[in-house]
């Protein structure tokens, strides 16, 4: 589907006193995609749980709602005692976002 690959803008786009906090963020966007597939591949799922948390609170706070709410599910699927394959498509849905946010920043990702 089109809108699932679309990017996406931050609730806060047309904020200026907001703009330079949104962009840090989402400059960093790749580099949490990275430890995000690093973590699940590796099946380090203390460091999947933490960064899912982070991106949790943080997200929101840069108009991201999506993200956070995805990275809930990821933190709270984790702590339900984690499984590779039951994880997989909250792992893929929370990737897509991000790289979904970075795209909309103009980011590389």
């Amino acid at each position: 589907m089109a809108h699932e690959t679309e990017p996406i803008i931050s609730a806060f786009a047309d904020d200026p006193e907001m703009a330079d906090l949104v962009e840090l963020f989402t400059e960093e966007l790749p580099k949490r995609i990275e430890s995000i597939e690093s973590a699940f591949e590796s099946q380090s799922w203390d460091s999947l749980r933490t960064i899912a948390h982070q991106l949790k609170g943080a997200a929101p706070s840069y108009g991201f709602d999506s993200i956070g709410q995805a990275a809930g599910t990821v933190e709270h699927r984790v702590k339900d005692g984690p499984d590779a394959e039951s994880l997989r498509g909250d792992v893929e849905a929370l990737l897509s976002l991000c790289r979904r946010a970075a795209a909309g920043s103009g980011g590389n990702c």
